[in-house]
């Protein structure tokens, strides 16, 4: 099974392969928030020519959303480990409509998978679409997020779009801990919730916000 065998050491075959052949292929990279593609771009930019991908529609506000995508697009620029930077519009009906009826499903559950399946599915399109030959997510860079889940949704969000996910779990070798120190270096906005609505409600500290307000 691919989650026996490993998500991480499965991507690292991939990248000693391309290097082995000398290629650098183009990478479509799905991120959700700058302190997560931090620790990702390095990982993967001297392997890949990576494109960052900005698609969120499940943030709860526009504010946030302008928050996080500054934060992604400024990282990148200090940074240059990608290429170049992607921001696609907000667009939370998108959001909106794929977790109707989905409401009080627990953290982790169905509307998460269907949130996940979504964004995969609008970044497969886009990697397709400007002729890329790899895509992937920072999501499975979480303790919080599922790797196994996010990279079958990948997978087969891939093949309906013609255009390989490159499996990962991200938060393999440290990589959340390191997420965590280079947001300190370059000063990151680390929001406290995933981005929607549900999430920013069962977050304590905001729960008791919005009763104080």
């Amino acid at each position: 099974m691919e989650q026996a065998f490993g998500f991480d050491r499965r991507m690292q075959e991939l990248m000693e392969a391309h290097a082995s052949a000398g290629e650098r292929p183009s990478l479509l990279l799905h991120v959700c928030c700058a302190p997560c593609s931090s620790a990702v771009l390095e990982r993967v930019h001297a392997a890949f020519r990576v494109t960052v991908l900005f698609d969120n529609p499940n943030m709860d506000t526009a504010r946030e959303y302008a928050i996080r995508a500054g934060e992604a697009e400024r990282l990148a620029k200090e940074t240059g480990w990608p290429e170049g930077f992607i921001l696609a519009p907000y667009d939370p009906q998108a959001w909106e409509q794929v977790v109707l009826g989905l409401e009080n499903e627990p953290e982790g559950g169905a509307r998460c998978a269907a949130c996940f399946r979504l964004r995969l599915r609008r970044s497969a399109r886009a990697a397709a679409d400007m002729g890329f030959r790899w895509f992937t997510t920072t999501l499975t860079l979480s303790p919080r997020k599922d790797a196994a889940l996010l990279n079958r949704i990948g997978a087969e969000e891939g093949e309906a779009a013609g255009v390989a996910f490159l499996p990962s779990d991200f938060k393999k070798r440290n990589g959340y801990l390191r997420s965590l120190e280079l947001s300190r270096r370059f000063g990151l906005y680390r929001q406290d919730y995933c981005g929607c609505v549900y999430s920013r409600r069962a977050h304590p500290a905001r729960e008791t916000a919005d009763t104080n307000k």
